[in-house]
């Protein structure tokens, strides 16, 4: 019996478990600071175990780790250094959906050296951006070919008969990392044309991106996702002319946040004067105006029409309503997660949709092809979220291949060799994870 230890009971973490305890040599134990979120991911499964566990307390976890054939780390990135030096150290395979950072990458020596698996980047992206980008990739390459152009987009979103409010978003779980996510840098290459863009400035940097979805081609908001180039390396594709990865949202989402930045809403400075205040206030303490003259101070602070679009959300969120802040003290970040995660969540039976969609150009001695490669999947009603199933399978998947003996690649590993990535797809689209592909000769 092999025995898996999940350090974590999040979003995700339910698809993950339940797939695991359906392979008959499992034993899963879900180890969580919250015993009673373990408890119901397990069920009460005879070959499974729910625990308490403080992430902090590192002799607990190195103990329980030490008991483990491999350890998945669903916990906060930050951890997974930590997580990743107990397996090295006590010759546990490790598993984690979350980007490789320096402290992980210097593990490669002692990982390869101790016979030890530490697969990261395993989820929906980073994991399955990467492992359908290289499986179109290396076929271009196995025909003579080289991509000279490489577009990708990620969004996860409601899906069309779910997107009922006016930022066309919801959450099934904390909003601020969304929220911060939109202060990012980025940087890309278009043409040959290195593009940097500051964090401010983010949001002026977006394009109208079309994509089918239930027979309805829908246009998209897409702008630049942090730094691309590195992935120019990473996917073997050095000489590219352009490279870019962007993020998807539903028309309005980019407008609406770029004002709610400049408002001063996604400050991060802890405050000592909320206590006893409401929204208004709040907002009119953001950008010194008076209660009386808020909206047209808005109107005049952000230069838009007091029926604008951007104005009409403002209004929507609440904050201009005299409702207390949820709060008593925090960052204005802080009261707009809250509010967020109480106007925006999704309601009981609602689909949510993830969509990734990649474009490249490849260039043959004797022609080009334009090819297009498109997945969008749909959570299941009162069941798991497609973000859960993107993101928690495709490591579940990987979990069950090392442990049959399938991926034998000691190291620091992400998903983008064929080893890796032909079986796990395989696996992903049998569970009706899948993505189209359109190949196409251009002049």
């Amino acid at each position: 019996m092999k025995k898996v230890l999940v350090l974590g009971a999040g979003m995700v973490a339910g698809a993950h478990v339940r797939y695991l305890l359906d392979q008959p040599g499992f034993h899963v134990t879900v180890a969580s600071r919250t015993l009673s979120k373990a408890q119901e991911i397990v069920q009460g499964h005879p070959r499974g175990a729910a625990l308490q566990l403080d992430s902090d307390d590192a002799a607990a976890m190195e103990r329980l780790i030490s008991q483990a054939d491999l350890a998945v780390s669903l916990l906060p990135y930050a951890y997974h250094p930590v997580v990743a030096q107990h397996c090295v150290k006590h010759r546990v395979h490790m598993v984690t959906t979350s980007y490789v950072k320096d402290a992980t990458a210097a593990l490669d020596r002692d990982a390869r050296a101790a016979g030890v698996i530490l697969l990261n980047e395993i989820g929906v992206d980073p994991g399955i951006d990467h492992m359908t980008a290289m499986r179109v990739i290396h076929q271009v390459q196995a025909a003579g070919g080289e991509i000279v152009s490489f577009t990708s987009w990620c969004g996860g979103l409601p899906a069309p008969e779910a997107n009922a409010n006016p930022l066309g978003y919801k959450f099934s779980w904390s909003p601020r990392g969304v929220l911060l996510a939109s202060k990012n840098s980025a940087h890309y290459l278009r043409e040959r044309q290195d593009v940097t863009v500051p964090g401010p400035e983010l949001f002026d940097h977006r394009w109208t991106v079309p994509i089918e979805v239930e027979g309805q081609v829908i246009d998209f908001e897409g702008y630049p996702n942090r730094d691309s180039l590195p992935y120019m390396q990473t996917y073997g594709i050095t000489t590219a002319r352009s490279m870019f990865r962007g993020t998807l949202r539903n028309v309005g989402w980019c407008d609406t946040l770029s004002k709610l930045i400049d408002l001063g809403w996604l400050d991060e400075t802890p405050r000592d004067d909320l206590a006893g205040l409401t929204f208004a206030q709040l907002t009119a303490r953001l950008i010194g105006s008076s209660r009386e003259n808020l909206a047209a101070d808005l109107v005049g602070r952000l230069q838009i029409a007091e029926d604008s679009p951007v104005m009409r959300n403002l209004v929507w969120l609440g904050l201009l309503s005299d409702n207390p802040l949820p709060l008593p003290r925090g960052a204005a970040i802080d009261i707009l997660t809250a509010r967020m995660l109480a106007t925006m969540s999704y309601a009981p039976g609602e689909r949510d949709m993830l969509l990734m969609q990649h474009q490249f150009l490849a260039a043959y001695p004797d022609r080009q092809e334009k090819i297009t490669s498109t997945m969008v999947d749909f959570g299941i009603p009162h069941g798991d979220s497609s973000m859960a199933r993107t993101v928690g399978l495709p490591a579940a998947t990987g979990v069950r291949l090392i442990l049959e003996g399938k991926i034998d690649l000691p190291g620091v590993q992400i998903p983008v060799l064929p080893a890796i990535y032909e079986p796990v797809l395989d696996e992903l689209e049998a569970l009706g994870i899948h993505f189209s592909e359109v190949w196409e000769q251009v002049q």
